[in-house]
C-alpha cells in the first residue's frame, strides 16, 4: 500500500507541474490586425489615409512584432514593436492597390497577418493622341488603362462605334492596355478614334486623331548610282578603244601642207 501511495503521489505532482506550465508552453500566441484575426482586404481610395494596428493575444511574455510592406520590412520606432504595433499608410495612390502589410511575430515568424489594399478609382487613360502615317502602311493605337473595377473596353470611330474588319483591324486587350492594330492603312481610316472605359464608377474616353498622308514615291538611288557607273566605264572603254584612231587625227592637224614641187 506504502508503494502504491508513493507512486500516486508522483503521478499527482507530474500532472500539477503540466497543470502550471499549459499557459505558458501550450497556448499559441495570436495577432491580430485591426482586430481581425485572419488575413483580410481592406477597400480604400486614392489620397485617403489608414492605420493598421497589430497586436498579440494569449501572450504570456513581451513579444517583439515586425512590420513588412511586401517583402520589405517596415522601419519602426523603438516603443511601437512590444505587444502592439502601428504603421499608417499616408497619401495612398493607385499604384498601391493590390500592396500587402504584414504583421509577424519576432520570435516565430510564422505567426503572422495580413491586410491588402484594395484601391477603388475610375479608370485612368494615357497614350499617343497623334499619328501621322503613309497610306499602305501599319499602324498600332495602344491605350494605356488601370480601372479597379476592371472596365469594359470599346473603340469608337468618329464617335460611332468602330465597324471591325477582321482582315484590317485587330484588337488586343492585356490588364493594363488596350490596343488597336490597322494592317494597310487606306484613306478611309483618317480620324479620331476614341478609346472607351467603361466602369461601375465612371466611363472615359481619350481620343487618338490618326492623319493617313499619300504614299511618297521614293527615288530607287542605288540603280541611278548604277547606271551611271556603267554608262562611265562604257564611255572609258571606249575611248580606250578609239585611242588610235583619235591620235592619228591629232597627228594630222599638227603635220603643215607640203607643196607638190613643180
Amino acid at each position: 500500500m506504502a508503494w502504491n501511495s508513493s507512486v500516486v503521489m508522483q503521478m499527482g505532482r507530474f500532472l500539477l507541474l503540466v497543470i502550471l506550465f499549459l499557459p505558458r508552453e501550450m497556448t499559441s500566441s495570436v495577432l491580430t490586425v485591426n482586430g481581425k484575426t485572419e488575413n483580410y482586404i481592406l477597400d480604400t481610395t486614392p489620397g485617403s489615409q489608414v492605420s493598421l494596428i497589430c497586436a498579440v493575444q494569449n501572450h504570456t511574455r513581451e513579444e517583439e512584432l515586425l512590420w513588412y510592406r511586401e517583402e520589405g520590412r517596415v522601419d519602426l520606432k523603438s516603443g511601437n514593436k512590444i505587444n502592439s504595433s502601428s504603421v499608417c499608410v499616408s497619401s495612398i495612390s493607385e499604384n498601391d492597390n493590390g500592396i500587402s502589410f504584414t504583421c509577424r511575430l519576432g520570435r516565430d515568424p510564422s505567426v503572422s497577418i495580413s491586410v491588402a489594399l484594395n484601391v477603388i478609382f475610375p479608370p485612368l487613360l494615357s497614350g499617343n493622341n497623334f499619328q501621322t502615317v503613309e497610306e499602305g502602311s501599319n499602324v498600332k493605337l495602344v491605350c494605356s488603362v488601370k480601372a479597379n473595377p476592371q472596365a469594359q473596353m470599346m473603340w469608337y470611330k468618329n464617335s460611332s462605334l468602330l465597324d471591325l474588319e477582321k482582315s484590317h483591324h485587330q484588337i488586343q486587350q492585356t490588364s493594363e492596355s488596350f490596343q488597336l492594330s490597322i494592317t494597310k492603312v487606306e484613306k478611309s481610316d483618317n480620324g479620331t478614334y476614341s478609346c472607351t472605359a467603361k466602369s461601375s464608377l465612371q466611363t472615359e474616353s481619350l481620343d487618338f486623331h490618326l492623319i493617313v498622308k499619300d504614299k511618297t514615291v521614293s527615288v530607287p538611288v542605288e540603280p541611278i548610282i548604277a547606271a551611271c557607273v556603267v554608262i562611265f566605264l562604257t564611255l572609258c572603254f571606249g575611248l580606250v578603244a578609239r585611242r588610235k584612231k583619235i591620235m592619228e587625227l591629232c597627228m594630222k592637224d599638227k603635220d603643215p601642207h607640203r607643196e607638190t614641187a613643180l
